[in-house]
């Protein structure tokens, strides 16, 4: 999978908005990653880490690993991983504690399945994801923090999400952390992300930037998603 996000950064003092670009890719590609980047602004970033920093874990990458190689982002909790790698709330939350110790941003993923959706749980579904991942983490530590709601069912269907779960994502933060910190949370929205959609998503007030997944896959489309103020 190639999964690639942007995001706006939020200034409070000149009240502007800069847009940040950041590719997430396997592993083992991130040297080559690294080399073809160097003279560009983008970033990039793992699509999982494990939450030991050390020790013998035969096949495991750690954040050492990852810092050699100079990524700042590292996906955590993404729909995969909890789904067939049956990775629960526990295991995500220390592997965000570990990329957050290590320098790393984690892009905290949170989202319903379909059944969750269809039978009104949601809210109540993202609010323990996001709670539960974000267990012990600091307010300090936030600002290094992304969280991306990506709703299983709307992943590849070409459906999109409601927009109202973003604003309660916002004031969920908000009762945890306090409205500032709240404020400056950068907020994605992952599922089906593509042309057709992105500038109606991009101009959301509680949706930050996008976690853009199939679409990232051809040349042209992503480099039309990442210029959508131009559509």
């Amino acid at each position: 999978m190639f999964s690639a996000s942007i995001h706006q950064d939020k200034d409070h003092f000149q009240r502007c908005f800069r847009y940040y670009h950041a590719i997430s890719r396997h592993s083992p590609l991130l040297p080559l990653v690294q080399q073809q980047l160097q003279e560009s602004r983008i970033q990039f970033g793992a699509q999982d880490v494990f939450y030991e920093s050390s020790g013998a874990f035969t096949g495991a990458v750690s954040t050492s690993l990852l810092k050699e190689v100079g990524a700042s982002y590292v996906l955590v909790g993404h729909s995969e991983r909890r789904a067939i790698f049956m990775e629960n709330d526990s295991t995500i939350n220390r592997k965000v504690r570990t990329a957050l110790h290590a320098g790393l941003k984690p892009v905290l993923c949170i989202g319903e399945s379909k059944a969750e959706y269809e039978a009104g749980f949601n809210q109540q579904v993202c609010a323990i994801q996001l709670l539960k991942g974000l267990q012990d983490v600091t307010p300090e530590e936030m600002q290094n923090v992304v969280i991306a709601y990506e709703p299983v069912w709307a992943i590849g269907t070409g459906l999109v999400c409601p927009k109202e779960v973003h604003a309660f994502i916002r004031s969920t933060v908000a009762k945890k952390y306090g409205a500032e910190i709240a404020r400056r949370t950068i907020i994605q929205y992952g599922g089906s992300v593509n042309v057709a959609n992105v500038k109606e998503l991009m101009v959301q007030p509680d949706i930050d930037g996008c976690l853009v997944g199939g679409a990232s896959l051809t040349a042209d489309s992503f480099a039309k998603i990442v210029g959508f103020e131009k559509l």
